[in-house]
């Protein structure tokens, strides 16, 4: 079944009365359960790609169907529901709330889905990337490879059918990176969640089973890996 498709998407900018091109007619499709790497150089879009994918923006012409809802007609309050329901989202950055402990960060997702029984939920997740124990740790006082974990966590916790990943590891050693990826990867089969990933790493792109290579704004590559 397919869970994502772009069909001629072009994001385009209009900066000191010059026409910008940041995305040019990019079409793919990925099937549910997917994992699937979007590379290229800084500024080829990678970004803005997974920006219209996810529904944080809205591309300048092209369609983006995700899970069978069209979101170029939506408004932002649709698309925001769409991403609710159906998307989960790790940053290079974290985007931890400093003012919330690690479980009330996990929990966040599932209140403004007004499910119940959110603090167990909440705390098993915590519990299967390592941290229960710092369950009540805010952001400031967690490492970097606590807090991808964390987000990881949150990640998953309103169970979403798509996950995209914005340079997961980027801010993170060597060590901690491998570890927070098998992480990733070990969730993600578990709950059978397509994940996109976006990543300069090539290491990281080759544990997916798809690339697609961006250059000035065109897909130019499209390889799917056999594993053995």
């Amino acid at each position: 079944m397919e869970i994502l498709k772009t069909i001629n998407l072009t994001k385009s900018y209009t900066s000191a009365n010059q026409q910008l091109t940041v995305l040019d007619n990019v079409s793919f499709d990925i099937s549910a359960g997917d994992t699937f790497s979007i590379v290229g150089p800084s500024g080829s879009g990678k970004t803005t790609l997974l920006g219209l994918c996810a529904g944080l923006d809205r591309a300048s012409s092209g369609s983006v169907i995700l899970n069978g809802i069209e979101l170029d007609h939506l408004n932002e309050d649709q698309r925001a529901a769409v991403r609710n329901q159906h998307v989960g989202f790790i940053f290079q950055n974290f985007q931890l709330i400093p003012t919330l402990t690690a479980l009330e960060n996990v929990m966040v997702p599932l209140e403004l889905r007004g499910e119940t029984n959110i603090k167990k939920q909440s705390m098993s997740l915590l519990d299967r990337v390592g941290l229960a124990d710092r369950s009540h740790h805010y952001p400031s006082q967690l490492s970097g490879g606590e807090q991808q974990r964390v987000s990881i966590a949150r990640a998953f916790s309103n169970r979403p059918s798509i996950l995209f990943a914005d340079e997961p590891t980027g801010n993170l050693d060597e060590e901690t990176s491998l570890k927070i990826e098998k992480l990733l990867f070990d969730i993600n089969k578990e709950e059978k969640t397509t994940l996109v990933i976006v990543t300069h790493d090539m290491g990281l792109a080759q544990q997916t089973n798809r690339i697609v290579r961006l250059k000035g704004g065109k897909l130019i590559s499209d390889e799917v890996l056999v594993k053995s």
